[in-house]
């Protein structure tokens, strides 16, 4: 898959089966996901499948997720005044989808260029007047569903459980489902995908009276894991000067999220693994168990089957813990969420303003381009500070450097040789001379707030490490001058 800044992976591919028959079909088909409008943030997102069309009209009309497909031919009306009423079409041929510009007044946009007409694929990414889409060529969707989802009619079990991508939604259907079982549940993902997000979501679900206690065990202090997870009676040690009963206990009766339990030193997992089996807990100091009805969920960055063949998991631990894995993806691969994710963020983070925030184009085609190395937090962030310097109308000069840095980079990578990246000195006036000027700006404060780290600086602008060489290279940028 190709998008905008290059190979992405997909986005939790089920399968490539074209068909899988009996209970819970698949079928494999095109998708064209409607991601946002920039001039109401809030409006709900809609993903329409394509396969059985000839043909679909994108135009302005009435918000409407679509009309029912007539003669393998859809309609699908947006309220988006700077789209024509018959703004492009996408149409099938030879088993290949080509979006085509109808003679629209603002132009048919795809990854960022203006065409006339375009071969799609898988990921691309479209721009019709200020509203966004996204192609998708082979998306395994369960054949029962219909054939436009609607994002405002989406089901959410629990806050934060709602997702445009057909695999996380199955995957979210059966965490509901999960939840209201005793069985524990291991949640993987890399930092900042909403693995607490989740447990609160299994805590909720499961109707379990006590609270949810949270812990990072890689923050536990060495040397008192134990005593946290499990307590300590007075006078077990120098310093225990009274009983502690422990995150086990004070779960009692609720649920006990593990962060990062991947970090847990081996010593500690036996004596964890001893308490999720006896379901009793001892503290430290102690000689008598207290019994605990603990319902335990684990999270973790790390890869904990390769933890386990490495001998720095144990094994028995992780079959204890993995009763019901969710493994959810990184941001990068959820750009179908991109648009439900900032009106849930933008609700929530200035619900005043919500309604009559907006975004500029170029801001929005960067916010859906970028590969958000720090995932779900990084956006709320993101968001949080545009929306602190912008008034009404976030544009790209509100978003974070990192992401001004990417952009521009993307375009410097994507220039025509004949353009010359540095000006001579006698054309210091001309038009391509600040853009290149900004995009040096940008990298030098990059290497700056990175201490020179290529490979941190590289994951900020979403490109490898032999890219941005060959970028500071051409923008005559040494390096070595910022490594601390």
């Amino acid at each position: 898959m190709v998008g905008s800044r290059g190979p992405v992976k997909p986005a939790l591919t089920l399968t490539r089966d074209a068909e899988r028959r009996g209970d819970g079909t698949l079928v494999t088909a095109p998708q064209l996901y409607r991601l946002l409008r920039c001039d109401d943030l809030l409006a709900p997102p809609a993903r329409y499948r394509l396969h059985g069309l000839d043909e679909v009209e994108l135009g302005r009309g009435a918000a409407a997720p679509g009309r029912s497909a007539v003669a393998r031919r859809l309609r699908v009306d947006v309220a988006d005044g700077r789209m024509s009423g018959v703004h492009a079409r996408l149409v099938r041929e030879v088993g290949a989808w080509l979006v085509v510009d109808a003679g629209s007044k603002n132009g048919t946009f795809v990854n960022g260029q203006r065409v006339t007409s375009h071969a799609l694929r898988d990921g691309d990414l479209l721009e019709l007047g200020h509203t966004f889409w996204l192609f998708r060529d082979a998306v395994p969707v369960r054949a029962d569903e219909p054939a436009v989802v609607h994002g405002g009619e989406l089901a959410r079990p629990a806050p934060g459980l709602a997702t445009m991508l057909p695999a996380l939604g199955y995957l979210f259907d059966d965490l509901a489902r999960i939840a209201r079982s005793v069985a524990p549940v291991l949640v993987l993902g890399e930092s900042g995908t909403g693995k607490e997000l989740v447990a609160r979501a299994v805590h909720a679900l499961s109707g379990r009276a006590g609270e949810l206690i949270a812990v990072n065990c890689g923050a536990l202090p060495a040397g008192l894991v134990e005593a946290e997870l499990f307590g300590i009676r007075k006078g077990a040690y120098s310093g225990a000067v009274a009983d502690r009963p422990g995150l086990f206990r004070a779960a009692d009766g609720g649920t006990l999220l593990l962060d990062e339990i991947g970090d847990l030193e081996l010593a500690s997992q036996a004596a964890l693994l001893r308490v999720l089996q006896e379901r009793e807990v001892r503290a430290v100091g102690d000689t008598r168990s207290v019994p605990i009805d603990v319902r335990v969920v684990a999270a973790t960055h790390h890869d904990l089957a390769a933890a386990v063949a490495a001998g720095t998991f144990r094994a028995d631990l992780y079959a204890r813990l993995s009763g019901f894995v969710a493994e959810l993806p990184p941001l990068r691969e959820r750009r179908e969420d991109l648009g439900l994710l900032l009106a849930d963020l933008l609700r929530r983070l200035a619900p005043a303003r919500a309604a009559g925030t907006v975004l500029h184009f170029e801001a929005a085609r960067e916010l859906l381009s970028y590969r958000w190395p720090l995932n779900v937090r990084e956006l709320e962030k993101c968001l949080e500070s545009a929306l602190a310097l912008a008034s009404d109308r976030i544009e790209l000069a509100h978003l974070p450097v990192a992401i001004r840095a990417a952009a521009a980079a993307a375009a410097t990578a994507t220039a025509p040789a004949s353009v010359a990246l540095v000006a001579p000195a006698s054309a210091a006036a001309a038009p391509a001379a600040p853009p290149v000027g900004r995009t040096r700006d940008q990298l030098v404060a990059l290497l700056v707030e990175h201490g020179g780290n290529v490979a941190a600086v590289a994951r900020a602008l979403g490109t490898s490490r032999s890219q941005l060489h060959r970028l500071a290279a051409r923008l005559d940028v040494d390096l070595a001058r910022y490594r601390r």
